[in-house]
């Protein structure tokens, strides 16, 4: 169990370290000294659960905790009665992670998402998602396809401006099977071919022609918690216009991005597999979807295309 500590107080969140190092269950993957601070690390590495020693006065600290609750569904301990310093006990800390066990597995985020067999047998298009590690993530992927995919890939990588020309042609040359060219506004997307998102623009279906085919459009449109493109945009713009045949998969990343937009997948009845933390460079964006409902499946990347390819052939 990965745990953050967090207090106003650096000698209260030393005992608190030196405290739970004695319970071999238990991490603390950062100790901080606000709640800004907590979603700072959150947005960059999962944790199971916080500890919080919280001022309830501090109305600012209140915002961040409501932010914790609503937008990273992450359980929140807030110790009620705290020993004076120099009074700590092991039944305190003893009592203290027994709350804790118990907020953690009555938490939905906590629960393993619920791996159901796919209903859906005609999906149209394939979206994919990645930041961190995503390039040697999306190689493996697309590799394990094969030639003739039948859909349209999608695909938004957090890259810098200059780079992704030289991204979109390394991944032709190296997954032979399929190409990899930049999106273009106002193209049509045709299976067996993947279209990645320009450095800098946003990646969104404009319309989807008669024939089921997306055509594209880039946008300028506000970075999304200051990324574009934002994996969310693509995979909301996706799931509006194909609902239950739209299939999405979130591979390595720092942060959230994604996350939103596979719930979004999921709760209009498309399918999303997660990368497993097991072969993740970064297990950001995959738990942040995880932990908000949005993983359908959950696999190491070895199993992923394999996988793709038993849900569009049914």
């Amino acid at each position: 169990m990965k745990v953050i500590v967090a207090a106003g107080s650096a000698v209260v969140r030393t005992i608190f370290e030196q405290n739970l190092k004695e319970y071999p269950d238990v991490e603390v993957s950062a100790s901080v000294s606000n709640g800004k601070k907590i979603i700072q690390v959150l947005e960059k590495e999962h944790s199971d659960a916080v500890i919080w020693v919280l001022d309830k006065e501090d109305q600012l600290e209140l915002e961040n905790f409501n932010i914790l609750q609503n937008d990273f569904h992450i359980p929140v301990l807030v110790p009620e009665k705290m020993p004076k310093v120099n009074s700590f006990t092991k039944d305190f800390f003893d009592a203290l992670l027994k709350k804790l066990n118990k907020l953690i597995k009555n938490s939905p985020s906590q629960s393993a998402p619920v791996v159901t067999e796919s209903k859906n047998a005609s999906f149209k298009v394939l979206c994919i998602g990645a930041s961190t590690g995503g390039p040697s993530a999306v190689v493996e992927v697309l590799s394990g396809l094969g030639p003739d995919f039948p859909l349209p890939v999608l695909y938004a990588q957090h890259i810098e401006v200059g780079a992704d020309k030289n991204l979109a042609d390394w991944l032709t040359q190296t997954c032979r099977n399929i190409p990899v060219t930049l999106a273009e506004d106002g193209e049509e997307a045709l299976p067996s071919h993947v279209y990645m998102a320009p450095a800098d623009k946003h990646l969104v279906i404009d319309y989807v022609k008669g024939d089921g085919h997306p055509v594209l459009k880039l946008s300028d449109e506000e970075p999304e918690r200051f990324l574009r493109p934002a994996v969310n945009k693509l995979f909301r713009s996706a799931s509006q216009f194909y609902k239950k045949e739209c299939l999405a998969v979130l591979l390595t990343g720092m942060g959230m991005d994604g996350a939103e937009g596979c719930k979004v997948i999921c709760d209009n009845g498309g399918w999303t597999i997660a990368e497993d933390e097991s072969t993740c460079a970064v297990f950001g964006m995959p738990a942040a979807a995880i932990e908000a409902g949005g993983a359908k499946e959950v696999l190491p990347r070895p199993e992923i295309s394999k996988r793709i390819l038993e849900l569009v052939s049914k």
